[in-house]
């Protein structure tokens, strides 16, 4: 691995889309976040939230911004939303995305063996699933003709107000009377059941033998859709479990905080790209 990454450096960079998967409903699309440099560049996937149901790849353009301009080839993904189709099918269009963007990070001057993933919200939900599950037959379900050789494997995973817990947050949703959230919900968790089948947390309070990439939890105190205290604990269960999770408590600040320019939205980007750079610099010892 020849790169070198400083989460201080401020590159210019360039934007643009590209088609990423030909899905049933659809196509997806992909956004391009490329320091303009020679590189090569570490990579991360970038995993929009939306409770499962809305938004696309534009939903965390500030974060995608921040991280490419301090060296990194960012790349932002549209995924299945659940009125198009049901648990698993978003984690699906991930774990292919994490082996199509190894495929693709060369030409873009990134370095594949560098890639993580970022997740928001749902998207968390999403990328904690992909991480701990990355060769799990269901989700490597879509073949990439291109490099079947490649897998799904990612170096860490770092999330934004993930739902770790998606049936103590459906609870949470049902004790505080929100019924959009509940049916978006039961739109994605389709059959039911699926629920606690595809729950990170509860995958850990199994004993499930799963991998445990690094993970940073970035958590909003005063978060209504996803309460601190399920960040917390799963941050324990995880590190119980023999991973490393590092979870961040952002005071007085709400699910989306990071939307509005600010000092705790600084304080996330320079947390997110910290956190990069020591995993970054463990793979160079370790290469």
């Amino acid at each position: 691995m020849t790169m070198t990454y400083h989460p201080s450096a401020a590159f210019q960079i360039t934007e643009w889309d590209v088609e990423f998967r030909k899905a049933p409903k659809r196509q997806l699309m992909a956004r391009v976040y490329q320091p303009q440099a020679p590189g090569p560049f570490p990579v991360l996937l970038d995993v929009h939230g939306g409770a499962w149901h809305d938004k696309d790849r534009f939903a965390n353009v500030p974060m995608c911004q921040a991280a490419a301009r301090s060296g990194m080839l960012v790349v932002a993904i549209d995924t299945t939303l659940s009125h198009e189709a049901p648990y698993p099918a978003s984690v699906q269009d991930v774990n292919y995305g994490v082996r199509w963007l190894k495929h693709r990070a060369r030409e873009w001057s990134g370095e594949a063996s560098t890639i993580g993933i970022l997740g928001s919200s749902s998207g968390g939900h999403v990328a904690q699933l992909v991480g701990m599950r990355p060769r799990d037959p269901r989700y490597c379900a879509l073949p990439l003709a291109e490099a079947p050789h490649l897998d799904a494997t990612v170096n860490y995973i770092a999330t934004r107000s993930p739902i770790s817990d998606c049936h103590a947050r459906y609870e949470h949703m049902v004790k505080t009377n929100r019924p959009e959230m509940i049916r978006k919900s039961r739109m994605y968790f389709d059959p039911w059941e699926s629920i606690f089948e595809g729950n990170p947390m509860l995958i850990l309070e199994r004993g499930e033998k799963v991998s445990l990439p690094p993970m940073l939890i970035m958590q909003g105190e005063l978060d209504s859709n996803v309460p601190w205290r399920i960040s917390e604990k799963f941050g324990e269960l995880y590190r119980k479990a023999g991973g490393e999770c590092e979870v961040e408590i952002f005071k007085g600040c709400e699910h989306m905080w990071i939307q509005d320019p600010g000092p705790q939205t600084d304080r996330a980007h320079e947390v997110l790209k910290a956190f990069i750079a020591r995993q970054l610099t463990a793979l160079r010892k370790a290469a």
